[in-house]
């Protein structure tokens, strides 16, 4: 049998190291004996000579009765059983090791379901039908195990005798694997906490409050870019985003929201790109690129960007949990980096569109994950991060002349199949954050301002513009008025006034 030899006993595999020596299998072993072009999974998995099963730090160690022939159907086999799909992958081994070789593979178990899942991923892969006769069989089986990763309900095919679930379309298919984080999460029911608590908030206080955290999640996504935009630019994009979900999120929705996101357009290309794109440093004196991530090539943007309308379509239509595809549609979107700048906005937007749209949200009452967001920056990176650098290591380019970057080979694959489970996690957990802390410590606030307003309304007679202006003062000061300010703004209160005003601001805002 040819494609024998493929496992390797090692405890090093790419600078990552394993708990113990054992060894490789799976899609680990399938990349490092055929050099595939693409970045190592998040999970590898190693057989040990360990009486037990157990992960830790990234690595799945199976004891030995898990052992395989080493050859190369039983390596797609165990990665089918137990490190779930990954189209990435095989679409380059097929493009390695070609259609004879599937063939060929696709003998030892004819109508096992192992074989017709790759049967099935090679002719949809590869749009390419294999000289094979449909299969008779009736039971038809799932191509995605639900056990390991999220799908949809699926249709079947006939001639491979297949369902598939797959969560997205030829062009465009991110994949999340079930982890126990997002299953607490989706079990926990968040929306539901969420609807509980807005419901004690008083209808008045819950429209301020809504206005409140649209202005400041518009200005938290402008700060994240590290822009400081003037307060109509903040506002205008705010409304914007109050409006997610009413509007098809086609590509003209999404020229009209970057026409609103760049104020100034004389220096920006704006609509789809028409040249390569990356983001990241130039050198201080060349000015040669330093990229940290390569946006999808320009030439495959039209059907990427196809592929990823058609599967945000389907997704929304479909009963998966909408956290999960926000972070699908959302993340792919700023891989690909469309546009020449606004990307990050655009991206962000993207996840008030999906929860609005799939009723996670009220409408008008948006999550302020951009607020979210930039509260965790780092781990926001991080995401971004764990995409963008593997896939940098597979892209072939060099300067071009003007000081932007030539890519020289395909790379359109890396921006439709990717692992997408990091940044479900992530925004789960901004979502979580949002409910927990960024609403309710908005809604707080609000409930004070009422609270200490009633207060100089009944014994001082302010208007709201001076109350507005009072409070700004104080909060400034930590309850207390600068020397400036009672010069100034509030000149007109005697001392004892003034200690009165800062005991109760105090009182109110500060004791908990």
């Amino acid at each position: 049998m040819k494609h024998i030899g493929i496992s390797i006993r090692t405890q090093i595999i790419n600078g990552r190291k394993a708990p113990e020596e054992g060894m490789l299998v799976g899609y680990g072993a399938l990349i490092e004996h055929y050099k595939l072009p693409v970045p190592y999974p998040q999970i590898l998995s190693l057989i040990s000579d360990n009486k037990k099963n157990y992960e830790k730090d990234n690595w799945k160690i199976y004891r030995e009765r898990y052992a395989i022939d080493d050859e190369l159907y039983r390596h797609l086999v165990f990665a089918l059983k137990y490190e779930g799909v990954d189209l990435l992958v095989f679409k380059k081994l097929f493009e390695c090791i070609g259609a004879s070789t599937v063939k060929e593979i696709l003998q030892i178990e004819p109508t096992g379901q192992y074989s017709r899942k790759v049967w099935f991923l090679y002719e949809w892969l590869m749009d390419e039908k294999l000289d094979i006769p449909d299969l008779a069989i009736k039971k038809a089986v799932p191509l995605i195990d639900e056990k390991l990763q999220y799908a949809i309900k699926g249709v079947s095919s006939p001639r491979h005798k297949i369902i598939n679930n797959l969560p997205g379309t030829l062009n465009y298919c991110p994949l999340i694997r079930k982890t126990e984080k997002i299953e607490k999460y989706i079990q926990s029911d968040i929306r539901k906490q969420k609807n509980t608590y807005l419901d004690r908030v008083s209808k008045d206080l819950l429209q301020r409050a809504s206005a409140f955290l649209l202005l400041k999640d518009s200005k938290a996504s402008f700060t994240i870019e590290g822009e400081k935009p003037r307060s109509n630019r903040a506002a205008r994009w705010g409304k914007a985003i109050g409006q997610a979900g009413i509007n098809e999120l086609d590509i003209n929705e999404l020229n009209r929201l970057q026409q609103i996101v760049i104020e100034n357009t004389r220096f920006t290309t704006m609509g789809i790109r028409e040249q390569q794109g990356f983001v990241g440093d130039r050198d201080e004196v060349s000015q040669e690129p330093i990229p940290d991530h390569i946006s999808a090539r320009f030439e495959n943007l039209l059907q990427l960007m196809e592929g990823w309308t058609s599967t945000k379509k389907l997704l929304m239509e479909q009963e998966m949990d909408p956290v999960l595809v926000a972070a699908e549609i959302a993340f792919g979107f700023v891989f690909i980096h469309p546009f020449v700048d606004g990307n990050g906005r655009l991206h962000r937007y993207i996840i008030h569109h999906v929860l609005s749209k799939m009723n996670y949200t009220q409408q008008g009452m948006i999550f302020p994950v951009s607020a979210s967001i930039l509260d965790h920056k780092k781990d926001y990176q991080e995401v971004l991060e764990h995409f963008s650098h593997p896939v940098l290591e597979h892209i072939n380019w060099e300067a071009a002349p003007d000081n932007n970057i030539e890519v020289l080979n395909e790379t359109m694959d890396y921006y439709r199949y990717f692992d997408a489970t990091l940044p479900a996690e992530f925004l789960y957990d901004c979502v979580q954050d949002t409910i927990e802390n960024i609403i309710p410590t908005e809604v707080r606030y609000l409930e004070r301002y009422e609270e200490f307003k009633r207060f100089l309304e009944d014994d001082y007679e302010m208007p709201d513009k001076l109350i507005s202006l009072l409070v700004s003062f104080l909060r400034k000061g930590v309850g207390n008025l600068s020397k400036h300010a009672l010069k100034k703004e509030f000149s007109a209160l005697k001392e004892q006034e003034v200690k009165d005003i800062e005991a109760n601001y105090k009182n109110i805002f500060l004791e908990e």
